[in-house]
């Protein structure tokens, strides 16, 4: 009798285990695709999320400044003033590029309406800092030009930086430009003023570049400069400049160089690899 329930048992058990090896699998599939179907689910992705991945000030600084030295700097008669067309992303060569932005801001930046007051409100900073003369006037829409630049790094161009070109009309460049802004290149996002050309009535001896340049890092944001290791003395095209080296995020750096050109009292702030 015991031997017969031991069999009936083994028997059940058999069967059992032969149903859940066969339906087991399609009954555990069809429970996970009730929990899947028809639902809404959300994973975050790396990278960020945005027209553009958000980059540090220091790797802002440092792309806008190769790119730069890829073409004529911008400031005053020692200079070529380069005229960039647009172009795709594709169409583009080299390591960085600097081009025309026609597409306009993208939503998320200054537009062209805004720029003339966003540039107003950082110029009257850097007067509070003692960066500028507190002489430097408002620039207004009718003596400047305004373009919206994309500075590209373009083996990878989703590391860009947006900014606006700042520059007096070339109508006026035979005016008095005494305490006027010449030249800047501007944060389309912040509006942070990355490099400017201002004419003034002061001279070099008045100038102190390590204070002026220690007060431009922190109103960017950026960690204390470096000592700049080459005095080569053809680097500029004027005896009276000096030049520091700040961090361009990893093993890179970028080089900021305060000057000025004697004869026309141009002082000028600019970014160069």
């Amino acid at each position: 009798m015991k031997k017969n329930r031991l069999n009936l048992a083994l028997l059940v058990l058999t069967i059992v285990v032969v149903a859940v090896s066969v339906w087991g699998p399609e009954m555990l599939a069809s429970y996970g695709d009730r929990n899947v179907l028809n639902t809404i689910r959300t994973q975050a992705e790396e990278g960020g999320a945005g027209y553009r991945y958000q980059l540090s000030r220091n790797e802002k600084l440092y792309i806008l400044s190769r790119c730069l030295n890829s073409q004529s700097a911008p400031g005053t008669e020692q200079n070529t003033r380069a005229r960039e067309a647009g172009m795709d992303y594709q169409e583009l060569t080299g390591t960085y590029a600097f081009v025309v932005n026609h597409n306009g801001p993208s939503g998320q930046e200054i537009t062209d309406t805004e720029i003339f007051e966003t540039a107003n409100e950082e110029i009257e900073t850097l007067k509070e800092l003692g960066i500028l003369p507190d002489a430097i006037r408002e620039v207004q829409a009718d003596s400047y030009e305004a373009a919206l630049y994309s500075a590209i790094d373009v083996p990878d161009p989703r590391n860009n930086v947006a900014v606006w070109k700042l520059s007096l009309l070339g109508s006026l460049q035979n005016a008095n430009k005494e305490n006027r802004l010449i030249d800047a290149y501007i944060d389309a996002d912040d509006g942070r003023i990355y490099e400017f050309y201002v004419r003034s009535a002061l001279k070099w001896e008045e100038i102190d570049p390590d204070e002026l340049v220690e007060k431009w890092s922190s109103y960017m944001g950026l960690a204390a400069p470096e000592p700049y290791e080459n005095d080569n003395p053809l680097l500029e095209t004027t005896p009276y400049y000096k030049k520091y080296v700040f961090s361009g995020g990893g093993d890179e750096r970028t080089v900021v160089t305060v000057g000025f050109y004697d004869g026309i009292d141009e002082l000028f702030l600019k970014v160069s690899k």
